[in-house]
């Protein structure tokens, strides 16, 4: 089982990094995808004490949504910053999170389409999966990828909130979705729809922790481990065994980010 998506790198693991991983080896986690800002140096660098106390972890380096402003004089300047801090991780293997967020628009839409279009760019020339980040801005998200040629690499829409239709989209245009801990919350029915439709080929778990802790923890912080209680519900929507759920999702992880 591998946790698609997570912050472990983040200052809110700083203090106790070793049990985390303690605890995520201990429930099965074989492995975990840990996203890193290209614009945050602490994070950068606390990646070499994730990668030294769990070596299995692999890294995805992007420049987010919400910080697309600070590139909107020059938005190939986030790319080249994202370039540089793959070519400094030997455990890099993707451009991410990256994409839209109409939500907060913390930054300018255009700047946030410049920024986005240029890692697009990035990842086709390095060959790189892309982890993509997207709220309220599906249309936008989808004619972008679209324009740019992003399906000539994998892409994943990492923490889909969508619904049926949406996830159809997501699967036609050749692209992956990732579900994170959401998908256990009594409300979020129609994402428990799209757990049991979406193919187990296409599918990735996650946690986004520290975010969105599944329950019984919703409201505490997330970590690695809790991606087994996505597996367990994803497992009980399908009626399929939780072992099946975390094997074949860790295979589509193995096929999109040759880890």
């Amino acid at each position: 089982m591998v946790d698609s998506h997570c912050h472990i790198a983040g200052q809110e693991f700083a203090g106790d990094l070793e049990a985390v991983i303690a605890r995520a080896r201990a429930a099965g986690v074989e492995g975990a995808l840990t996203i890193l800002a290209a614009d945050d140096e602490a994070e950068l660098t606390q990646a070499a004490e994730v990668s030294r106390r769990w070596p299995a972890v692999r890294f995805s380096i992007g420049i987010h949504p919400h910080a697309a402003g600070k590139f909107a004089a020059a938005p190939g300047d986030a790319a080249a910053a994202v370039d540089a801090a793959i070519e400094a991780q030997p455990a890099a293997r993707a451009v991410g999170e990256i994409g839209l967020d109409y939500h907060y628009d913390f930054a300018p839409r255009e700047a946030q389409h410049a920024v986005f279009r240029a890692q697009i760019s990035l990842a086709r020339r390095r060959r790189l999966p892309i982890v993509i980040h997207t709220r309220e801005a599906e249309d936008d998200t989808f004619a972008i990828l679209s324009e740019e040629r992003a399906g000539e690499v994998p892409v994943v829409f990492h923490c889909f909130t969508g619904n049926t239709t949406t996830a159809r989209r997501v699967l036609e245009a050749g692209y992956d979705l990732s579900l994170a801990g959401i998908v256990t919350f009594p409300r979020a029915v129609e994402l428990k729809e799209v757990a049991a439709f979406v193919p187990l080929d296409r599918l990735l778990i996650e946690t986004d922790s520290p975010y969105l802790a599944p329950v019984p923890h919703r409201g505490k912080r997330n970590e690695p481990a809790h991606v087994a209680l996505v597996a367990e519900t994803v497992a009980a929507l399908r009626g399929e065994a939780p072992e099946r759920i975390r094997e074949a999702t860790a295979a589509t992880f193995r096929r999109i980010f040759n880890p």
